[in-house]
């Protein structure tokens, strides 16, 4: 289960950190053995940051659709990171699966400090982070018009013609609730 935090006024559920906001920095374990630091790869131009579960079925739809961001937007001028909510191993096997690519990140299974820190109650939660770490978008779940403006500041910061991310074959939901 992934963090939920709550108002203890009243039980009501916090949304994530919005747009405007300052990114909190954070150091977390690659899948790959290194460490992914934000604060470093703000210094080479914004990061987008994509939280998820494996188990999440909106998770499982919206991550291939960040990996054609990250193919063909990503490595240069532009970080794309997951932050996973689970172990390493099943981690992998998500990955493996679902055909992603891009770093992913290991959030403590335990407590959770990065996602909460971030104020997320569902999954996927992504934010664009710009170089001066503020959060210029903050999406829960799929909404399609986020996705399209994601994908266009990404073709902007690589300075290249956005390509459209969507084929025409597919159906492609405008909202998946996380």
């Amino acid at each position: 289960m992934w963090p939920v935090l709550k108002n203890l006024m009243g039980g009501r559920r916090m949304s994530a950190l919005n747009m405007g906001t300052q990114a909190p920095q954070f150091e977390l374990p690659a899948m790959d053995g290194s460490k992914f630091s934000l604060q470093d790869a703000l210094t080479r131009g914004p990061v987008l940051a994509v939280f998820f579960k494996i188990s999440c079925p909106t998770c499982q739809y919206a991550l291939p659709y960040f990996e054609r961001i990250y193919k063909t937007y990503g490595k240069e001028k532009l970080s794309i990171v997951g932050v996973s909510q689970n172990d390493k191993k099943d981690t992998a096997d998500f990955m493996r699966k679902y055909g992603v690519t891009f770093p992913v990140l290991l959030d403590d299974t335990k407590t959770f400090p990065t996602s909460n820190a971030y104020g997320l109650t569902n999954v996927p939660t992504a934010f664009w982070i710009s170089a001066d770490g503020e959060i210029e978008v903050s999406s829960v779940g799929w909404a399609r018009k986020d996705f399209e403006d994601i994908a266009r500041k990404a073709a902007s910061i690589t300075v290249q013609a956005p390509k459209p991310l969507f084929q025409t074959s597919e159906q492609i939901a405008d909202f998946r609730a996380g």
